[in-house]
């Protein structure tokens, strides 16, 4: 009896889990749209971080950017679906181009990599 519970069970967690990661996804696709919105059109690139999940490189067409965490490559690649973004293999090259830094982002990274302005 305990044999065929175990199934039922399992498919409960995988389905509970699946039911989740589509919650996720659909929140991450609507903030890309956000983005994409405000930045007149977006694309983007996915990197896999480790355990912590997976990195959504967001580029606007006004050369704005930022970034949101997925949990998973599998819910980052489906937020991008539904969110309609196109996406690049790497970070590199013309998409690279397109990101414009100003003075905080340069003085944050002075601060980071030769003793400039304090990251705190």
């Amino acid at each position: 009896m305990a044999e065929t519970a175990e199934p039922q069970t399992q498919q409960t967690d995988d389905s509970r889990h699946a039911a989740r990661a589509e919650r996720r996804a659909t929140k991450l696709a609507r903030q890309i749209g956000a983005f994409s919105r405000a930045h007149g059109g977006a694309e983007g690139q996915l990197a896999y971080i480790g355990e912590m999940g997976t990195r959504i490189v967001l580029v606007g067409e006004d050369g704005g950017w930022g970034d949101l965490v997925a949990p998973s490559y599998a819910v980052a690649e489906s937020a991008a679906r539904k969110a309609g973004l196109t996406l690049h293999e790497t970070f590199d090259g013309e998409f690279a181009a397109k990101v414009r830094t100003g003075p905080y982002e340069w003085s944050r990274m002075a601060g980071i990599q030769v003793g400039g302005p304090s990251n705190g």
